[in-house]
């Protein structure tokens, strides 16, 4: 007799199912490399397809369109991660801090080595660097919102979205510095040395 005390066993991931990962994950990197390499408005989705060794149909069947390749590397976890993961900081430190805490460890699950180089290709053309712009506005929206429910004490609306703000605006200097020195450190160091920046100024 089996005692399931954690639960029954986990599903194991079936030959089909791994083998679709794995070219999705393939497909991919070498979508990303050919971003990297060519640049994301040279580059086409059969030019991908083609250096996968895959027909322009496989592809489809595993991204619509050469921006859902981009989508995979974007960090879009991080954003769906961010109010569960706030509203698990206690309300005992300030909210500063709170989202100070929050931000570290989401980047310490979600950083990856390609991320330079997805934060790079954001930043290669117009079109891209709004996107990232509107995934910052949602994240500070995102941040100002959770806030609220964690501190809804009224009069606190300004501050705490002054907070949601302040927050992304540091988060936005780490990715700069990172970028700019080439990764030498990992993301959350350079995130501790702006909101250090940032506490200080406010001191």
């Amino acid at each position: 007799m089996t005692d399931f005390i954690d639960g029954p066993p986990e599903k194991t991931e079936g030959v089909r199912e791994r083998k679709r990962r794995e070219t999705l994950q393939r497909i991919a990197e070498i979508g990303l490399r050919l971003f990297a390499e060519n640049g994301y408005e040279a580059t086409t989705l059969e030019g991908i397809a083609a250096a996968a060794g895959i027909s322009a149909r496989t592809f489809f069947y595993y991204f619509k369109t050469k921006d859902e390749v981009l989508k995979f590397w974007q960090g879009s976890g991080i954003l769906d991660a961010l109010r569960p993961a706030l509203l698990a900081e206690s309300a005992a430190q300030t909210p500063l801090d709170a989202v100070q805490n929050c931000l570290l460890k989401l980047i310490s699950r979600y950083e990856s080595e390609k991320s330079i180089i997805v934060d790079r290709i954001f930043n290669s053309s117009e079109t891209l660097r709004a996107r990232k712009q509107a995934i910052y506005f949602a994240m500070e929206q995102t941040i100002f919102e959770t806030l609220c429910e964690l501190w809804p004490q009224a009069g606190q609306r300004a501050s705490l979205r002054m907070v949601a703000m302040v927050s992304v605006g540091a988060m936005r200097l780490a990715m700069e510095a990172r970028r700019q020195q080439n990764g030498e450190r990992s993301l959350a160091e350079y995130l501790r040395d702006s909101f250090s920046i940032l506490k200080n100024q406010i001191a």
